[in-house]
């Protein structure tokens, strides 16, 4: 069969172009997607962003276990698309492969390290496409698109036949660019939950660290689910005594060490060629001690505990999904530096916390779109989608609707 994709984005790898047919019926049946080149597919190399990595590692015999999932509901696969080098990264490009194109911003990156999933939803090549997010892989892309993403419940979807970069924090994600689609998939490989928000929550120290623009279209869906709702919104500083860019250290020193105890030998051994930021990132990874680790770990449980009793049986949060609109693909890279830390400190909350969090796309008043994000108790996760395509079209401007 010959590839039926016409790849004007960058998206997929050159090792990526194949499909394998869904059912014939089933939930899915005529949507196409496209993975992550994180996940395995029988008969198909994996990559991980790095060809190092694509050279000495054997072609997967198994499908990944949610790739299996979305077959067998009807959807067919059409390829892998690509990611940051073994998804260390919020940016989205690639010292090897490149930097596929963000069709809502084509002079900005497309954020990572879901970069092709979220470059190939966005030019509505595929209905939606597999991703992953560890640190904020498939909601920083999400927002900087225009896109539908989220992180799932740690633990929720599973991870069988993905490469991992943190295990500890790695979820299985999707974008999409419509909403229907999006709930679809979520029906597809999220378990019934019978959770109902009673609490609205706005964590004040993260909508602090977002540039301006993410003000009026926070204060917008603030308001509309409150009103939803019937509640009012309890606003108050998440971090209390410390501050989020701790709580993003504690993320990045737990995740490190992690990362490292995966994959520390197989650098070691095969020493990869990485790209500059990659190669920083694992460099500083070997170096984080036992003690360190085990001092980061002991507060990630503290930050845990703290965020999931905040948020209790019945919280909903809103909060941004990034920091800022995507960077510029020519931007240096300490600015792209201080935007990654900016964000990750947001996004870390919902990794310590393991808690599913949501990214809608959010007009603004002069024409951009934002990520606004829900998030919920564990195992919320799909009446969370619910919730947020539910509210999704009360909180467009009128000036979006003109555009539609």
């Amino acid at each position: 069969m010959n590839f039926p994709i016409q790849d004007t984005v960058g998206a997929w790898v050159p090792h990526g172009r194949f499909v394998v047919d869904g059912r014939s019926s089933g939930p899915l049946a005529g949507l196409r997607f496209a993975a992550k080149d994180v996940f395995h597919v029988a008969g198909h190399p994996t990559a991980a962003g790095n060809p190092d990595w694509l050279s000495s590692h054997p072609v997967p015999t198994a499908n990944a276990a949610v790739i299996d999932r979305l077959l067998g509901a009807g959807a067919t696969l059409v390829g892998k698309v690509l990611t940051d080098e073994l998804a260390y990264s919020l940016h989205g490009d690639n010292a090897h492969f490149g930097t596929p194109i963000n069709t809502r911003y084509p002079d900005r990156v497309p954020g990572g390290s879901s970069s092709g999933s979220a470059a190939a939803v966005g030019a509505h090549l595929v209905d939606f496409a597999l991703g992953t997010d560890t640190g904020g892989s498939t909601r920083v892309p999400a927002s900087y698109g225009g896109l539908w993403g989220l992180r799932t419940t740690h633990g929720l979807v599973s991870a069988e036949g993905l490469v991992p970069l943190h295990p500890s924090f790695d979820t299985v994600t999707w974008l999409a660019h419509e909403a229907d689609t999006f709930e679809r998939v979520g029906r597809v490989l999220l378990p019934a939950s019978a959770w109902a928000p009673r609490r609205l929550l706005v964590p004040q120290d993260a909508w602090d660290l977002a540039d301006p623009l993410f003000a009026e279209p926070l204060a917008r869906v603030r308001d509309a689910l409150a009103a939803q709702l019937g509640v009012g919104a309890q606003a108050t500083r998440w971090s209390g005594d410390s501050t989020l860019d701790a709580w993003r250290q504690v993320y990045a020193t737990a995740g490190a060490f992690d990362g490292w105890q995966t994959h520390g030998d197989w650098i070691t051994q095969h020493q990869p060629v990485f790209g500059d930021a990659i190669a920083a990132r694992w460099a500083a990874a070997s170096r984080v001690s036992e003690a360190d680790a085990t001092q980061a770990r002991a507060q990630w449980a503290h930050i845990r505990a703290q965020v999931r009793d905040l948020l209790g049986p019945d919280g909903v949060a809103v909060l941004p999904s990034a920091a800022s609109l995507a960077p510029r693909r020519d931007a240096s890279a300490a600015d792209v530096d201080a935007v990654r830390l900016r964000t990750m400190a947001i996004t870390c909350i919902a990794g310590l916390a393991g808690l599913p969090q949501v990214s809608l796309p959010i007009d603004t008043a002069d024409g951009e779109v934002v990520g606004i994000s829900l998030m919920g108790p564990p195992g919320s996760d799909l009446e969370l989608i619910r919730l947020a395509t539910r509210l999704h079209p009360m909180v467009q401007t009128p000036h979006h609707a003109e555009r539609c």
